[in-house]
């Protein structure tokens, strides 16, 4: 069972069409990992995130994060800078007509300082946790659903949760020629089996 303090923030109201979802971690990904990122002034965007999110929109994928936020436990910041952090990222998606439909985050850590996060969970990846609490939550598609990540925790939620893994590192890979690939590949697999 997913843990209540894994969150998930959502851009519009819920809709019940089951559609493919992509799941992207956050720092390292879509954003610089600056460590512990949490103001909104540091944000900054891999080359390639803006796009590639809405060409997700745009192809009628659900966008959604996943992200572990260790820095709540630690006491470096509180949830709500997650959610401010979080908000600056929609705004800035939404002026390049984009946007995520929810943002999950786990806020524990078992060598947090803060008593009440210092502990192991199902959310925390590689936990699952969180994709399962967005399947409950969405109308998702699994079988065309896919995870990009930076890390090796990222790969292994996604195999827990039976999606693809796809290991991302911005340093030598287009993250938008990365989701055309996908977007593509996933295409010719449903045309297929509708033909």
């Amino acid at each position: 069972m997913t843990d209540q303090k894994s969150r998930g923030d959502k851009y519009p109201e819920r809709v019940d069409i089951r559609r493919p979802a992509a799941f992207f971690d956050r720092d390292g990904v879509l954003n610089v990992d600056h460590g512990y990122a949490h103001r909104p002034e540091q944000l900054e965007w891999i080359d390639g995130a803006l796009e590639a999110v809405r060409l997700l929109n745009e192809t009628g994928y659900y966008v959604f994060v996943v992200t572990n936020q260790s820095g709540i436990a630690r006491g470096y910041y509180d949830e709500d800078a997650v959610k401010s952090f979080h908000a600056h990222m929609q705004k800035s998606l939404a002026a390049h007509r984009a946007h995520v439909d929810a943002f999950y985050y786990c806020p524990h850590h078992p060598e947090g300082t803060i008593k009440s996060l210092a502990v192991h969970c199902r959310c925390r990846k590689p936990g699952p946790g969180m994709l399962e609490q967005a399947a409950r939550e969405w109308a998702i598609d699994l079988s065309t659903s896919f995870l990009i990540g930076d890390k090796d925790e990222d790969m292994a939620a996604a195999a827990a949760f039976n999606i693809r893994g796809i290991k991302f590192n911005f340093r030598v890979d287009s993250l938008t020629d990365l989701v055309r690939r996908e977007i593509a590949t996933r295409s010719n697999r449903q045309d297929w089996r509708h033909s």
